[in-house]
């Protein structure tokens, strides 16, 4: 069974940075997921893919791993830049005028 680590981004409805800082376990699934063809319901054999873990640390998800002998693969965040400014930058004779 293999898992990723990852920390995940936070979603377009949340401003706050709150809860993106733990981290996470998802297994890759096994079995492709079939659809119903009576109601169109997606649906998947695999239990493993209902489960998520979450760490404090990369080092406790990596851990958990080797002590649970499960192949994984980790993936860094893309830290975001910040470019701050005030608002008298919008008038400064710096500022390049088109």
């Amino acid at each position: 069974m293999k898992a990723r680590i990852y920390r995940p981004a936070k979603n377009a409805m949340q401003s706050g940075r709150r809860n993106i800082k733990k981290w996470r376990l998802d297994y890759t699934p096994v079995s492709a997921r079939q659809s119903d063809p009576l109601m169109g319901w997606t649906g998947s054999d695999d239990m493993a893919s209902q489960v998520s873990l979450k760490f404090d640390s990369k080092e406790s998800a990596i851990a958990y791993c080797e002590e649970n002998g499960i192949e994984y693969t980790v993936f860094e965040p893309k830290e975001r830049k910040l470019n701050i400014k005030t608002y008298a930058d919008n008038f400064s004779f710096s500022r390049v005028r088109g």
